[in-house]
């Protein structure tokens, strides 16, 4: 990378797979490593200090929603996000684009980047259309020149552009922005997924352009990354990664429809990555479950994120390896509000060195949830962040010892997903 404060050195690879050194204006990240998601600059019910000593290393933010609230001009008087919500670490911002998607066929077909985005693992089914204000007002209108969308705060309205998006991500300073895109359903057509992607492509330019035209705002460079599209359409997602490819970005993500099972998300990658740029650091989007991310890693992706680990968290699943028997977890998951885990003086996870293994019971821990503590939410998405820290040091680890393999076995073969 050739952008003043940013670096990009690989420093071993397996195969695909590579353990790098990520240089940014606000730190180094040792890659691969996951992206805590803090989407309206704070990582719910915890505070910044506490999710750094969990070891993440970089935080996503929300684009969409920041310039909803409290606007990007509050956050640029505050010198940019760092300042804002006192990160010293790296910040990633998406480009308002996902939300076209969750707006508007997320809502239509009943898919999202969570609970459901495999609608072929998860029984997910398309569902009437809900895209629409209780006015019968679409929110959303994607078109050539832009997108219009209204506020699911207010009712508001507004217009997004790709040069609208990229002025909000300068202003709020984060040091990698995404180019604004289209992200489409794994329920939509080929026709309109090439449509889709194409736009996508034609956006990117607009955003480089205008990315190049306007200086940052707040003393440091940032990084701008294309994002290739085309859904699980071989033909389409190949030619995507080959024109962003192409193009002048400092990295790529791949985002999108990823298919509507693990493993054609998986196939999605393997027409993908290898039509990527070795050079540049890559990030997966919205992905963030164990046997994913060791995927992604062999494939070649630096970074990913994904609300599952904090949302989990919230909702009283916390990640862990095995079970009290010392049986694998099939979904890496306990859930505390369990009858079971009542009277149960262990620790979430005896092997944990995170606050909330050390010094909190798991029938402690289910008291909270049962008694709605808020102090529940935070104890456990402390651990969550603490296990996919943890997960990707070994992972790191294994790299560098040409392990990564045996790791990865170790990991997936005994709970079944390998």
């Amino acid at each position: 990378m050739e952008r003043q404060g940013f670096s990009f050195e690989i420093v071993k690879g397996g195969g695909a797979a590579r353990l790098a050194r990520f240089e940014t204006p606000h730190g180094v990240m040792e890659t691969p490593t996951f992206v805590a998601v803090g989407t309206q600059a704070a990582v719910k019910g915890v505070m910044p200090e506490t999710v750094a000593a969990t070891g993440t290393q970089v935080l996503f933010a929300n684009t969409y929603h920041l310039y909803l609230r409290p606007g990007q001009e509050v956050v640029s008087r505050h010198g940019g996000l760092h300042r804002f919500m006192n990160w010293q670490g790296p910040i990633m911002t998406d480009s308002g684009g996902f939300q076209v998607f969750s707006l508007g066929a997320s809502i239509t077909h009943g898919v999202g980047k969570v609970a459901n985005i495999f609608p072929d693992e998860t029984g997910g089914v398309p569902v009437l259309d809900r895209s629409r204000s209780p006015q019968g007002d679409s929110l959303v209108e994607v078109g050539e020149e832009e997108v219009r969308f209204i506020s699911h705060i207010d009712g508001s309205r507004h217009v997004f552009t790709p040069e609208k998006s990229i002025a909000v991500q300068r202003a709020l300073g984060a040091d990698i922005v995404l180019a604004f895109d289209e992200c489409t359903s794994p329920l939509h057509d080929d026709v309109y997924t090439k449509q889709s992607a194409e736009r996508t492509h034609r956006w990117a330019e607009r955003c480089l352009a205008y990315f190049e035209r306007h200086p940052p705002q707040h003393g440091y460079e940032q990084a701008l990354y294309g994002i290739v599209q085309g859904g699980a359409v071989q033909a389409i997602r190949e030619e995507s990664a080959e024109v962003i490819a192409a193009m002048p970005f400092d990295g790529l993500a791949i985002g999108g429809n990823l298919g509507k099972s693990r493993q054609e998300m998986y196939l999605v990658l393997d027409w993908t990555l290898p039509r990527l740029p070795v050079e540049k650091p890559r990030h997966l989007l919205g992905i963030g479950d164990v046997p994913s991310l060791f995927e992604a890693v062999e494939r070649g992706c630096d970074t990913f994120d994904c609300v599952a680990p904090t949302r989990n968290a919230r909702n009283g699943a916390l990640f862990c390896r095995f079970d009290d028997d010392g049986s694998p977890l099939a979904n890496f998951r306990l859930n505390l509000r369990n009858a079971r885990f009542a009277s149960d003086l262990e620790p979430v996870d005896p092997s944990c060195d995170c606050p909330t293994c050390k010094h909190y019971s798991r029938a402690y821990l289910r008291h909270l949830f049962k008694a709605d503590e808020q102090l529940a939410q935070q104890l456990a998405t402390v651990h969550n962040l603490r296990f996919m820290a943890r997960l990707c040091e070994e992972i790191r680890q294994s790299l560098r010892d040409d392990t990564f393999q045996e790791l990865k076995r170790s990991w997936l073969e005994p709970s079944g997903v390998c």
